[in-house]
């Protein structure tokens, strides 16, 4: 089973064969990829590196995390899978927010208030508008919390708990 980690705060000059060399100690088992920008073909300051074994990633995030590798500071974790939709499509990352009471709920980039210009995209947005705070209010109780943070938010709960009932 491989194991995929995010490697963040790359450079924008950075190619592939680069980042490569940097984790060229570790073997022949370590596949690297930078994402880069459609338009512009640089960086786009993150990319993945791929071990085989969860003893080989926690290796590489022990050693490679806050390495300094072209005056930036490298930060490495492993990365989270994918989420996907109820229609089984991935979903676009939209910010989550989370609240002491234990609702959760999402924030997607169609959701947000914009400033209406002229032009097609202020109708598209109106038909949207109305379908995603539908299916947002649905799905509010189907998000569960990031799991890297769902300690510290039982944690948060707690102690919120704790403060209301000793007023």
């Amino acid at each position: 089973m491989s194991i995929r980690l995010y490697v963040g705060n790359l450079p924008k000059e950075i190619e592939r064969k680069e980042l490569a060399e940097v984790f060229a100690e570790e073997g022949d088992s370590v596949t690297t990829k930078v994402i880069t920008d459609r338009k512009t073909g640089k960086c786009r300051g993150f990319g993945f590196v791929t071990v085989q074994t969860d003893e080989k990633a926690d290796e590489i995030i022990e050693k490679f995390n806050g390495y300094v590798f072209k005056d930036s500071t490298l930060k490495i974790e492993k990365a989270l899978p994918r989420q996907k939709d109820k229609e089984g499509k991935e979903a676009k990352g939209g910010d989550s927010l989370f609240d002491l009471s234990g609702t959760v709920g999402t924030a997607t980039a169609s959701s947000r208030t914009a400033p209406s210009g002229g032009g097609r995209k202020s109708k598209n947005k109106s038909r949207r508008s109305a379908n995603t705070s539908a299916a947002a209010a649905s799905s509010a109780n189907d998000i569960q919390p990031d799991p890297r943070w769902a300690k510290d938010l039982a944690k948060l709960k707690e102690l919120l708990a704790a403060q209301t009932a000793s007023t």
